[in-house]
């Protein structure tokens, strides 16, 4: 091929050919090798062929044969592509795209058209590179890639073809251009225009035979296209003027014209009162005057006065202040001049409407009504359209059968008996009549309870989506507003509708927005507006008839603080409790959730049971965070699928927050750490009913710990004495190592205090496992208002001497057992210092199989013979690995 000498860009004026298209099309892959080398290939030979074929045409303009023929352009196209066969018959033969996309860029770039550093790549990374190359030159392939973060093969192709761009000679004397170039098809265009439109039997040619025109109308037309484009796009703009709009304008113009007619009127005719006397009244030119609306005087003149001059003047005026004064002033010049009483001037008085006197005066009522107005359309799009009158009007939403309803119960998960009870109503609501044969009444409603994110509305879409009668959903907040009585009117409103279209089923999310415990003595009347709603509420569901078929379901994740009236039977029949979903649960979640996910295909069979088994205490909206967490780790790492290491990070972030890799600590800080940490897992690795242990950490997260400790408790609702000294004794391990092996503790442990201390009040004062104290509930049996103690202040001594009396016996025997294993926390520290993370399968090879067996059936069943975290481990290993060859290659070298 031959090459060409580089060329210095010049920014000169661009004529009207700049408005060409400067995006220039990549692959969906650019950094592909073998794109890149054939991209290379087709810049190099499309260089060449250009310049050859602009020097053809160009010597047959010097000889004088400028004739073009359309067909042209199709020849032309196939003798590249024969010449490129030849060329490369191992490289994929060329496209009229890519052909007709190279002669666009060349000539724009050969004739200054357009600057090479105003072409844009579509691609932002290859971009990036184009202008971290134009920047400097003659920078190296490595350097650059190294820059730019890209592959130093890849960077040293797309280099090369930026070259080749650099090296497209300029036109000096003539445009370089040839057949396939865009000024050269728009004549050839124009040619077969005149064709179709002069002569019927010349041959026509469709789109589909113009590869060039269906081309360049796609990526960057010319100006003469442009303009004819516009005119096209002005002759179809429809204004479409609905009634109101007309009126408005009709309005607005009609005011814009009386404003414009009133402040441009013409003051050539009005004079003062004084001109009046001296040179009309006195010289006998005044026929009569009259008082127009009390404000200003016509002047009629008479013959006399409408000639005088040549010119005839009868439209003058003058203003007045009062009509009083006028007469007195008119009287004394006439007594003045001494005009005698058969000459004196009549006075007329009368009274004409002016329309633009009149409607500015009524401009200020106007304005002020439309403030009104919009106002009034504001409120009511703000209430979902229902207008001024409509603040006591539901707004609650129907959904049915027609609506799109997508979630089934067959999308929940993990709550069973839940879907049991509420499954429960919509049969009875879609068949009545099996239940009242039998003398059954339908429960009046159920409460969904339970902690956040559990899937209590969740559950309700589902119900919605289920049904087949008509379901209301409302949030409670929605019946508080801010005007007396709104809240109260909308219950009774969205009661009415429920009845109206019965069977039916009607949901209030959140609940205790209106349902709280209503106060004895409110004297400052701050609640009265909720009280009342929840009144209204209280009759409407105790007024049911029992032929309306009417249900509620109420969520709230605080059932505590609602109103006894509003719990009992006839009411809220139901009471549903929806907890954080157990290991089987968790795992029947996971399983829906991760049908949305692309998995890898040598993943774990059983990825849901061992994720479930990883994340214990995990509500439905934890779970899902998780899987979403997963997905976004693997598209920042350009996974292609998500992994069960993808899956490990996510759940480490849920827990313990995000790794905070700008907060560096020192050495001596790190070893604190390390030795905090260690204590922690020989004591749960030595302790029979500590939890099982998954991964301990140095790295810092979240906000202020800056060690981290993942274990896996059991689903378990009953703690013995034993299990909670242990969970004491572990939970101490931290500051008793830190005694052990420094001069001086540090204030790491207090979030570790709190939790001691929280599990010995609670052994104290709830659990009655203090022989002093008894088998007494001080802790739960204390109400909120009340602030004195349910004991005296013997036994509150008493109370705080057991209280560290626990903390004591659980502080002595964690120090026994670190000094008895001291060489293992050694163990432990020194490899936490060295990797930062030490998983369960880095504990059984330092210190062996734990000494008894785990208390969660989870472990066995899903990550027994498993290493916990096989991914991070074998991570870990591959890159000592590859750090002891890279330094056994540097020492023989």
């Amino acid at each position: 091929m031959k090459s060409f000498g580089s060329k210095f860009m010049l920014n000169i004026v661009p004529n009207p050919l700049s408005e060409n298209n400067n995006i220039i099309h990549v692959a969906e892959r650019p950094f592909d090798l073998g794109y890149l080398n054939r991209q290379k290939i087709i810049y190099d030979f499309m260089l060449y062929e250009f310049v050859q074929r602009c020097q053809a045409a160009e010597a047959k303009r010097a000889k004088g044969d400028i004739a073009m023929f359309p067909n042209s352009i199709n020849i032309t196209l196939d003798e590249i592509k024969m010449n490129f066969i030849k060329e490369y018959p191992n490289v994929k033969e060329l496209s009229d795209d890519e052909i007709l996309n190279m002669v666009r860029i060349y000539y724009s770039i050969s004739n200054q058209i357009i600057p090479l550093n105003d072409f844009r790549f579509d691609n932002t990374d290859v971009q990036k590179l184009f202008e971290i190359h134009l920047e400097d030159i003659g920078a190296d392939a490595a350097e650059v890639a190294k820059l730019a973060k890209l592959d130093e093969k890849a960077v040293s192709e797309w280099i090369e073809i930026f070259k080749l761009l650099e090296s497209v000679p300029f036109a000096i004397d003539s445009i370089m251009t040839f057949p396939l170039c865009p000024a050269e098809y728009r004549v050839l265009q124009g040619l077969k225009k005149f064709q179709k439109t002069d002569s019927s039997s010349s041959s026509h040619q469709t789109d589909s035979q113009d590869p060039f025109g269906s081309f360049f109308n796609n990526r960057g037309k010319s100006s003469d296209d442009k303009s004819n484009s516009k005119k096209k796009t002005i002759k179809e703009i429809n204004f479409e003027l609905s009634p109101k709009l007309i009126l408005q304008y009709t309005i607005f113009f009609t005011l814009l014209t009386l404003f414009l007619t009133t402040t441009g009127s013409d003051n050539s005719n009005e004079i003062t009162f004084q001109n009046f006397v001296t040179d009309y009244l006195t010289k006998n030119r005044v026929k009569k005057v009259t008082v127009v609306n009390n404000s200003y005087v016509e002047i009629e003149l008479n013959d006399h006065g409408v000639h005088q001059g040549g010119q005839p003047q009868t439209k003058l005026y003058f203003t007045i202040g009062s009509v009083g004064s006028f007469e007195k002033n008119l009287r004394d010049a006439q007594d003045k001049y001494d005009i005698p009483p058969q000459l004196r001037v009549p006075v007329n008085y009368t009274t004409k409407g002016n329309m633009a006197r009149v409607l500015i005066n009524f401009l200020p009522t106007v304005l002020f009504l439309g403030a009104i107005y919009w106002m009034t359309k504001k409120a009511a799009s703000s209430m979902g359209g229902m207008g001024p009158m409509g603040f006591g009007k539901s707004t609650a939403k129907k959904f049915n059968q027609e609506t799109e309803v997508k979630t089934k119960f067959k999308d929940v998960a993990g709550m069973e008996e839940a879907k049991l009870e509420v499954m429960e109503f919509v049969k009875f609501l879609q068949n009545p009549e099996k239940y009242e044969k039998l003398g059954a009444k339908i429960p009046r409603g159920a409460i969904l309870s339970g902690p956040p994110g559990t899937g209590k509305t969740l559950l309700a879409k589902a119900t919605a989506g289920e049904a087949g009668v008509p379901f209301y959903s409302v949030s409670g907040s929605e019946f508080v507003e801010m005007f007396v009585g709104v809240g109260a009117s909308r219950v009774r409103d969205l009661f009415k509708t429920a009845r109206e279209n019965a069977p039916s089923i009607v949901f209030v999310d959140e609940i205790d927005a209106i349902g709280k415990q209503r106060s004895k003595g409110n004297a400052t009347g701050a609640n009265d507006e909720r009280e009342t709603t929840l009144n209204q509420l209280l009759v409407e569901m105790d007024g049911f008839d029992t032929s309306d078929h009417v249900v509620v379901l109420a969520g709230t994740n605080r059932p505590d603080i609602l109103d006894k009236a509003l719990m009992r039977p006839g009411r809220f029949d139901r009471h549903v409790h929806i907890d954080n979903p157990e290991l089987q649960g968790r795992k029947e979640i996971f399983e829906v959730h991760l049908k949305k996910i692309t998995l890898q295909e040598n993943i774990d069979s059983d990825i849901a049971g061992r994720l479930a088994a990883l994340t214990p205490g995990f509500s439905g909206a934890d779970i899902a965070n998780v899987c979403n967490e997963a997905a976004l780790i693997a598209a920042r790492y350009n996974a292609e699928s998500v992994g069960l290491r993808h899956f490990e990070l996510a759940i480490e972030r849920v827990i313990g927050g995000v790794e905070k890799k700008s907060k560096l600590l020192n050495p001596e800080e790190q070893k604190i750490v390390a030795y905090h940490e260690a204590g922690h897992a020989i004591c749960g690795w030595f302790l029979r009913y500590a939890h099982p242990l998954l991964k301990v950490s140095i790295i810092p997260r979240g906000q202020g710990a800056l060690g981290y400790a993942q274990y896996l408790p059991p689903d378990q609702y009953l703690m013995s004495a034993l299990q909670l000294y242990d969970r004491m004794i572990m939970t101490l391990g931290g500051r008793v190592s830190e005694e052990l092996h420094f001069a001086s503790v540090t204030s790491g442990a207090h979030d570790d205090f709190k939790k001691v201390t929280g599990i010995a009040q609670s052994m104290v004062l709830r659990f009655g496992m203090s022989k002093k104290v008894g088998m007494v509930n001080y802790y739960d049996t204390k109400s909120q208002d009340d602030l004195t103690k349910p004991f005296s202040e013997e036994t509150s001594r008493v109370i705080d001497e057991e209280v560290q009396r626990i903390v004591n016996d659980c502080y002595q025997k964690c120090k026994q057992l670190l000094t008895e294993k001291s060489h293992e926390v050694e163990l432990v520290a020194q490899e936490l210092l060295k990797k930062e993370f030490i998983t369960r399968e880095d504990m059984i090879r330092l210190l062996g199989k734990r000494p008894f067996p785990e208390t969660n059936d989870a472990f066995d069943k899903y990550l027994d013979g498993k290493p916990a975290f096989a991914s991070e481990s074998q991570k870990y290993e591959e890159e000592q690995k590859k750090k002891q060859e890279d330094s056994e290659k540097e020492n023989k070298d």
